[in-house]
């Protein structure tokens, strides 16, 4: 039989400490993880897993600091949601879209070019009023660059960023933006790490990133995420997954809860930099994800 976890043991979770290992089967799971990662000369990876379930968990340079690419919409989400339960700001408001945005150094207007965006359809409604749930999905499940600078100009990225530190996630970042050339020309950059994504994950599968309802809304929204080529890749068909990549040059994320059938959730973080080829990357990520699930799975099944 499993057992439920202690408030305690949740609350060691969500704050659990880089290179923490609480099951002596993570000692060929750690040596499984980074076989894996030293299959892929130059590769820098970040990793945190967190079982939900159980006592169990592992980190790998979980406090190294990576750019956050899209990963960053996860805060943003979280302060959107929390804005909005706390009255000001509204999921059915309708606000104006528009492509012009200022940049944090200078105040200078720079706008987003479709090609350069996963969700390019959006540009066609330039102009005319949308509702912020609506900008707040296609930020999640398109990873719409143009919806999140609407939903950061609604929020404000310094309130991103103490929501963020609030929950714990202390090494991240949020400046700006998406795309301000200006910002990331003077490295200027949103940041994260495998650790801090972990801990917000963690948040809102266990309802503590806002209310009950707030963390429900956002899942669903996870669950939603149209880009599954890393993390899902490596799982069973069929496995719930609520989760959010990132990905710029040379730079590859994913930040997963992960629902096996049968068993309370984990959280799996993957962040990747210096491999050149995307789908040399994509493929990292998935065969971690895969190891780390049978490892969940496995010891979950010792359990009973």
């Amino acid at each position: 039989m499993t057992l439920a976890p202690s408030i305690v043991a949740l609350a060691a979770l969500l704050g659990a400490a880089p290179g923490a290992t609480r099951d002596a089967a993570d000692d060929s799971l750690r040596a499984r993880l980074e076989r894996r990662i030293a299959d892929q000369p130059g590769a820098v990876v970040g990793l945190s897993f967190r079982d939900l379930g159980a006592d169990d968990a592992l980190s790998i340079a979980a406090d190294t600091v990576f750019h956050a690419a899209s990963t960053m919409k996860v805060p943003v989400m979280i302060a959107l949601v929390r804005q909005a339960e706390a009255g000001s700001a509204r999921l059915e408001q309708q606000v104006l879209l528009v492509n012009r945005f200022g940049s944090i150094v200078d105040g200078s207007a720079y706008a987003l070019d479709p090609a350069d965006d996963d969700d390019s359809a959006l540009y066609a409604e330039v102009g005319r009023r949308i509702a912020v749930r609506q900008l707040m999905e296609r930020m999640i499940t398109r990873s719409s660059n143009l919806a999140t600078n609407a939903v950061i100009a609604l929020v404000g990225p310094a309130r991103v960023d103490s929501t963020a530190h609030r929950l714990g996630a202390t090494r991240t970042r949020v400046l700006r933006g998406v795309e301000d050339q200006k910002a990331f020309d003077r490295g200027l950059n949103n940041v994260t790490t495998a650790g801090d994504l972990a801990t917000l994950m963690a948040a809102i599968a266990l309802d503590r990133a806002a209310s009950p309802a707030g963390c429900a809304l956002m899942r669903d929204v996870l669950f939603r995420q149209e880009l599954n080529g890393e993390i899902p890749a490596g799982l069973p068909r069929g496995t719930r997954v609520a989760h959010k990549t990132g990905q710029i040059r040379g730079v590859l994320h994913d930040a997963a809860i992960v629902y096996p059938s049968g068993r309370p959730p984990f959280v799996l973080v993957v962040l990747t930099r210096g491999i050149a080829e995307e789908e040399v990357a994509r493929s990292l990520i998935a065969d971690l994800s895969r190891i780390v699930y049978e490892h969940a799975t496995r010891t979950a099944t010792a359990r009973r």
